[in-house]
């Protein structure tokens, strides 16, 4: 049975995102993800309450997707600065390919018409930026000077801007090639010893590393 309203609400948030991302907020009606979904409106009420509980759920599940990203990058070696824009272009990715990540966006862009508080966005995109260029900064990666806060929310902000103009002129298809010019100027700004090339890179074969096998489960 849980399994059963687990698959329910995957299936109404799939839909809600879909017709979220296409038609936004007010465009788009219970009836309407009722329709794409399968399932009844009663239905969608029964697992989310109203429109605004789907479209709180479809923007915290936009939320969820960021954490794995950071843990893993986070997590590899070498220099920060690579893994700094190696992130940024798995995010890239993501709002390139992801349609509840897309959906989650143009909820958090038209937050004013949702009667429900939204998470407050580009907060934790600036803690961890700060917290990535900090390490930077303790490794002598940075140019000397560099304010770490400051720098974090210019990045955050410069990439915000890149995927604004990306998905207006071409539903962000080339937003990797977008974000990859950003950092071509960046870069200069930000290194100690400036070679934005050799970053992105490196940055792009950690990207693109074919992930690591899993450890075989004991007893196996």
């Amino acid at each position: 049975m849980q399994e059963r309203a687990e698959a329910t609400r995957r299936a109404v948030l799939a839909a809600a995102a879909v017709l979220f991302e296409q038609y936004g907020y007010v465009g788009t009606s219970i009836s309407d993800v009722a329709r794409t979904s399968g399932y009844t409106s009663g239905a969608i009420y029964f697992h989310f309450g109203s429109k605004e509980g789907l479209a709180e759920a479809v923007y915290d599940a936009h939320f969820a997707e960021w954490p794995r990203l950071v843990e893993k990058w986070n997590s590899l070696g070498g220099p920060v600065l690579e893994r700094l824009v190696g992130l940024s272009l798995a995010v890239a990715r993501e709002f390139r390919d992801n349609v509840i990540v897309r959906a989650g966006s143009r909820l958090s862009n038209e937050s004013k018409s949702i009667s429900t508080e939204l998470p407050k966005p580009f907060v934790g995109w600036i803690s961890t930026c700060t917290q990535l260029l900090a390490a930077a900064q303790e490794n002598g990666e940075l140019a000397p000077g560099t304010d770490v806060e400051r720098a974090a929310h210019v990045v955050v902000a410069s990439f915000s801007g890149t995927h604004t103009v990306s998905d207006a002129l071409n539903n962000r298809r080339h937003v990797e090639q977008a974000v990859v010019d950003l950092w071509t100027l960046l870069l200069p700004g930000l290194q100690a010893s400036p070679d934005p090339s050799g970053c992105l890179e490196r940055a792009h074969s950690l990207l693109d590393r074919p992930p690591a096998p899993r450890a075989p489960s004991p007893g196996r």
